[in-house]
């Protein structure tokens, strides 16, 4: 089998006859999924964090939102470069700024060097994620996009649902510090897997001009683009509520159900089987119905599974929330290839720009409901049910023109 270097030099535009394999889609899931790693691998570290470093678990929640944050701005100045330069030296740069805000993290005496260390770690690990899906653009098309964006989904899942329980072994073993030391020993061998097995997929011909508009009018473009602009918004609210749901589990987990955090662990892994049905089932399902129908399905199922939170709201159980989040898992799981594979797909020569468009839409979506469910008057669990409604109702809401508009034409079948 030809490498994907040779495959990409040789070809000006992605090619949807591909055939993928565990080379390519190891590498992208690793650096899809290492801003989700970096974040759900601390989870458990919580209570000792907050006794090492003298504040309240609430307090920690900015290091979370902090991520969000310029996770949500680095990806605007990640796509642009990466169209420019290519995407080989982006990710690799990437991975190395991840790597030393991790290291910040790991000395960290106080609250504000902690978040100022999470900052770094989100600046490298964005150009990580936006290019996971650039240079899957890069390299297939339709049907094969879709499959290769749900394999991804599918592999990248598993770091982050396993490394609560991870996390929850070094922080009993060791303390906390040593947590972020093994994130950064993990970004040193991606770069080095993707540096051996993809490298370089963006050929010349397919690279655009640096200039300062390059930085804005792409983006310009794209956002008044209906066939970027609708599917993205609607998988932008419903990874927003994912997100929100990352942020409030600890304290829903740990102090309204009890859990020890070893439990948490447990629970955060029960999620990927969850994911990997999810991912499994999408691309086969879009191949029958189509890729509209059946991410307008998952997005039903998301709202039923946000609606189901409050039924359990006022007597809450383990066994009712994680049927409840199970559920929204499941939709989010069915839109997500789905979703990004019809915002990406128009957009060939603007891979970069766009993925890096919608990973902002989607980190901005994190922080605002991240905000939401940690400021509202309510009890914890009803926060996040009402944060996972409401993203799920407006997430439908956007799609219903990407099922009803003749501009978004289902992609071509393999």
């Amino acid at each position: 089998m030809q490498s994907v270097s040779s495959v990409s030099s040789a070809r000006p535009s992605a090619t949807s006859g591909y055939r993928l394999s565990k080379g390519t889609v190891l590498p992208l899931a690793g650096l899809a999924a290492l801003g989700t790693l970096a974040t759900n691998i601390i989870l458990p570290a919580f209570p000792g964090m907050a006794v090492s470093l003298d504040v309240s678990s609430r307090e920690l929640g900015l290091t979370l939102s902090s991520f969000f944050v310029a996770f949500a701005v680095g990806q605007l100045l990640a796509g642009p470069l990466a169209d420019h330069f290519g995407r080989k030296w982006l990710v690799l740069g990437g991975l190395a700024v991840f790597a030393a805000g991790s290291i910040v993290c790991a000395v960290a005496d106080s609250l504000s060097f902690l978040v100022f260390g999470r900052v770094i770690q989100a600046f490298g690990a964005c150009a990580a994620s936006v290019l996971s899906r650039a240079i899957a653009r890069d390299l297939f098309d339709g049907e094969v996009l879709a499959r290769a964006l749900s394999l991804t989904m599918i592999a990248g899942a598993a770091a982050p649902g396993f490394s609560p329980l991870l996390g929850s072994a070094l922080d009993g073993l060791f303390g906390w510090r040593p947590i972020f030391l093994v994130v950064a020993i993990v970004a040193m061998a991606l770069a080095a897997f993707y540096g051996l097995r993809i490298g370089e997929t963006l050929p010349l011909a397919l690279r655009t001009p640096l200039r300062i508009s390059s930085f804005a009018t792409p983006y310009g473009r794209l956002i008044v683009n209906r066939r970027f602009l609708f599917p993205a918004l609607s998988l932008s609210m419903i990874i927003g509520g994912l997100y929100t749901f990352f942020a409030a589990a600890p304290s829903i987990l740990l102090d309204v159900l009890g859990l020890s955090p070893f439990e948490l662990g447990l629970s955060f892994a029960a999620t990927v089987l969850i994911v990997f049905v999810a991912g499994f089932l999408a691309p086969r399902l879009a191949h029958r119905w189509g890729q509209r129908r059946v991410g307008m399905a998952g997005l039903l199922i998301a709202l039923f599974g946000g609606l189901s939170m409050f039924a359990f709201a006022l007597a809450p159980s383990f066994i009712s929330f994680t049927i409840a989040i199970a559920v929204y898992l499941l939709g989010m799981g069915l839109i997500n290839p789905l979703g990004t594979a019809i915002a990406l797909h128009p957009f060939d020569r603007q891979a970069g720009s766009a993925s890096a468009l919608l990973g902002f839409l989607q980190m901005s979506s994190a922080a605002i409901g991240a905000s939401f469910a940690s400021i509202l008057p309510l009890p914890p669990l009803s926060s996040l049910a009402l944060v996972l409604t409401i993203a799920s109702g407006l997430a439908i809401l956007a799609f219903i023109p990407v099922v009803l508009g003749r501009q978004f034409k289902e992609m071509p079948r393999t």
